[in-house]
């Protein structure tokens, strides 16, 4: 029934989000998600809202997410915007802020939604490429663009560009909003949301779903200028005028509101990946620096999808991209220290 579709429909190349298999036994390290659950104190907000209140719709502008957010920050709630994922909120920026007659420049190894969202809007852009050592480099997007974005830590690299790079991106690029996408930056890098203060040009993109172990609740936030959030805030309200639901909104503060919590099981999964990195350096794997809650390793001896078919066998997925300059590597998720042994014990006997 495609002779319905619209001409944009068929010209699209869709997101293929991590698998979810349904095998026993899954030792499951292909999509990130954070190995603890969250905070005993969300799962109480949520029961909370489980009741007659649930017939009336929520608040169209999730007034109380934003506090919480500007109040962890030390932002004011105008510097907010929050939605339904941070993918979601992506989608408003791309069409939003991004959307211009120059380019929108991106890694060429980068987050895969970044190219789709351009086919959805009809984004002119162009991929700058990584270093050979997979890193960002400033110095490269100091040319003419309608826009920046990439994340940071980047995925699936898990490679950190220090606060120096992106102020230096930010001070080159004063006609172009620069966006730092830090769905990871809680597992070792720096946010740049201070820097809002002193560039109007920046917006900072982050995720409850990793770090606040909230990836079923689908909650996103950006921090910038006024002038930014009201752009996205005009292009959510001819979309969706209530994104967020009231059990979303009542977890997500929750979340904000317990640091230690939030500490605690940061803190664990760090230690998880300093371990199972020096774990894949002695089996001989070649492993990026991380400040993520995954790692990407290669075996100079090991082709990437044979191991990564190999752990399948054993009921233990990892992520594996078919794209040049990276087909050789998998991706890790940073699982309970249980899992990543398990790992690691399967992959002795796969390596002999």
């Amino acid at each position: 029934m495609s002779r319905y579709w619209s001409d944009i429909v068929r010209s699209l190349t869709p997101y293929v989000p991590g698998e979810q298999p349904r095998l026993p036994n899954l030792v499951k390290l292909n999509t990130n998600e954070n190995p603890y659950g969250p905070s005993p104190k969300v799962l109480e907000a949520l029961r909370g809202e489980t009741g007659d209140s649930l017939r009336l719709y929520p608040d169209p502008n999730a007034d109380r997410l934003k506090e919480a957010v500007a109040a962890y920050y030390g932002v004011t709630p105008r510097h907010v915007f929050v939605g339904n994922g941070s993918d979601e909120v992506l989608a408003h920026v791309f069409l939003g802020l991004l959307k211009h007659k120059r380019p929108l420049l991106f890694p060429d190894i980068t987050y895969s939604f970044y190219p789709v969202y351009c086919g959805l809007y009809g984004v002119d852009c162009r991929t700058v490429p990584l270093t050979e050592t997979f890193e960002i480099r400033p110095e490269d997007y100091l040319v003419p663009n309608g826009g920046i974005i990439f994340p940071n830590p980047n995925a699936p690299t898990g490679r950190v560009l220090p606060l120096a790079g992106i102020e230096k991106m930010l001070a080159a690029n004063q006609d172009a909003v620069v966006v730092v996408d830090e769905a990871y930056v809680d597992f070792g890098g720096e946010t740049a949301i201070p820097l809002v203060a002193r560039y109007p040009n920046l917006l900072v993109v982050q995720t409850l779903s990793k770090s606040r172990s909230l990836a079923g609740l689908r909650v996103g936030f950006a921090v910038g200028h006024p002038d930014l959030i009201e752009a996205l805030e005009r292009v959510k309200n001819s979309f969706n005028s209530y994104p967020l639901d009231r059990l979303a909104i009542a977890g997500a503060v929750a979340a904000m509101e317990d640091r230690t919590h939030f500490e605690t099981t940061r803190q664990a999964v760090i230690k998880s990946r300093e371990a199972l990195v020096r774990d894949l350096a002695a089996l001989g794997f070649e492993v990026l620096p991380s400040a993520a809650n995954f790692v990407f390793a290669r075996h100079p001896k090991r082709d990437a999808g044979e191991l990564a078919a190999a752990l399948r066998q054993r009921s233990i997925i990892v992520r594996h991209f078919r794209q040049p300059r990276i087909e050789q590597f998998l991706r890790i998720t940073v699982g309970t220290d249980a899992q990543c042994q398990e790992l690691i014990r399967a992959l002795r006997v796969i390596l002999g």
